[in-house]
Order: structure tokens, then sequence, then C-alpha cells
């Protein structure tokens, strides 16, 4: 692929005691179509890294697909315009993607563009299990901070989101970025299936607020805790309240705010032998 996810263009940086000419390292923004069996689904302004994850991680958590098993195979096609992620589905997932379609053509701070109705943007959620992972007070208070080992490009840009999966007692395992934020959570969940990682093991850690998309994606994968650097919308909340999934945010080291399911963290430490 020859579309890169950062290029070096040239500014000027003006300060209290003068201007100086600079090079800054910033994002690259590329319109990236996500076509399963031939027909085009999504058309997301995404970073253009970790497209197969992107895509698969897309099909996965809008209910394409319910498992790897049912993605064929997988292709790229740059074009002047930008990139096709193509994904081929078996004979039966292809023919449920009729049923829900989405049509998405909009900015990346934006994960419900262009959906063709209502009723499919507010799309019943599955309940979750209210057992799972237990995570201590410390564990999410440093989930965001502890994420940060884990963005390269924000360290070279401060312009793009990431999302990360937590374990309990082992911290982050697994991240990626974009300048979307539902794009890097799109991203890590097909990183986690294709490295076999159970998403109901711990937590998703995101660098964003919390919106009604990144709750479904969260439950339409099974992660039952979810936790956040920003606030969350006041519908997100009642979404993760009727799934049964913990939503902690604010979570910037000193302290986070817990709004749902508490039950899933503690105060205390755990043992993990």
């Amino acid at each position: 692929m020859n579309a890169q996810p950062i290029r070096s263009l040239a500014g000027f940086s003006v300060q209290r005691d003068g201007r100086c000419a600079m090079m800054r390292s910033l994002p690259e923004e590329t319109a990236v179509a996500i076509v399963c069996n031939g027909g085009t689904q999504a058309v997301m302004m995404a970073t253009p890294a970790d497209l197969e994850d992107f895509a698969i991680g897309f099909a996965l958590s809008e209910g394409f697909v319910e498992s790897l098993d049912e993605i064929e195979a997988f292709e790229m096609a740059e074009h002047e315009a930008g990139i096709e992620a193509r994904i081929w589905l078996t004979g039966g997932r292809a023919a449920a993607l009729n049923e829900r379609r989405r049509a998405m053509a909009g900015p990346v701070g934006c994960g419900l563009c262009g959906i063709e109705s209502l009723e499919q943007a507010m799309r019943p959620l599955p309940k979750l299990s209210p057992g799972g992972p237990a995570l201590t007070h410390a564990e999410v208070e440093h989930a965001v901070e502890a994420l940060q080992a884990h963005q390269p490009l924000h360290d070279q840009t401060r312009a793009v989101h990431a999302a990360g999966f937590l374990l309990p007692g082992k911290g982050i395992v697994a991240a990626r970025e974009d300048v979307g934020r539902h794009n890097a959570l799109d991203k890590l969940i097909g990183a986690m299936a294709r490295r076999g990682l159970d998403p109901s093991a711990g937590a998703f850690v995101l660098t964003s607020r919390v919106s009604v998309d990144m709750v479904q994606k969260a439950v339409i994968a099974s992660c039952p805790i979810l936790i956040a650097a920003s606030g969350p919308t006041v519908h997100a909340l009642k979404l993760a309240e009727e799934a049964g999934l913990t939503l902690a945010a604010f979570a910037r080291g000193g302290g986070f705010d817990l709004y749902t399911h508490p039950q899933r963290i503690h105060p205390g430490v755990f043992d993990v032998a």
C-alpha cells in the first residue's frame, strides 16, 4: 500500500518572541470504502493504516459477520480518490447484508452519518452477562495513561485517537490508532479477532468521549467494560445501563467517574495467580 499514515509538512511556528519556519508531522486522512462482496457498505475518512483490522472490525461491530470464519478473503485497492478495503463473505452472511445496510459518507466525528433509517441507528443490543472480569480502582484510574505507551502516531502528530484492550493484571495488550475515534475502536476489534483475543475478558480503553456508537460497538463485541478519557452522552449511558455495560469516564490520573454496573470495579488488589 502506497498511502502513508503520516506526512511531514512545512509551516511557521508563531510564538511571543517571533516566527520561524518549521516542519510538522501530521496524520493523513483518506477516504476508505468498506466493500463487502462487491457492494460498498460505508465510506469513512480514516488513517490509512491497519486497514485489514479496520474492515474486519467494522464488519464485526456492525453485525455483518459474527466471526472470522464468515470472512473468506480480504484485499485492498488504491484509487486516486481513496482506498477500497474489500472483504468477501460466505454466502449466508452476504445475503444478510441486504437487511441492514449502512451507506456512510461523513466526517470522522460522526459514526452514524448516512444511515438509511433511524431504526438501524438505534438497533437493539444484546444483554451482557452480569459477571465477567474485575478491575481494581488503580487499573481503571491509570488505564488511559497506560494506553499512551501504545500511541506512536499520537506521539508524532498529537492529532489521532486510540483504543486499547486492557486485561486485568496484565495492562494494555492491544491498541490501534486513527483520526476517527470509532475507526480506532473498529481497528482494535479487528486486530483482536485476528489475534484470538477475547473481548469479554477485559476492558476497552478510549482516548475519546463515549457516544452511542462506541457503546454499541463495545456491546456487540461482548466487551463488558468501557473506560474513556472524556465523558459520555446521556443516551450512551442509557444504552450502557440497559445492555449491562460497565462505563467509567473521565479516567485521567487521580480518579474516574463510574456510571453503570459498578460491580466489575473494586477498590482492592486481586490475586491473578
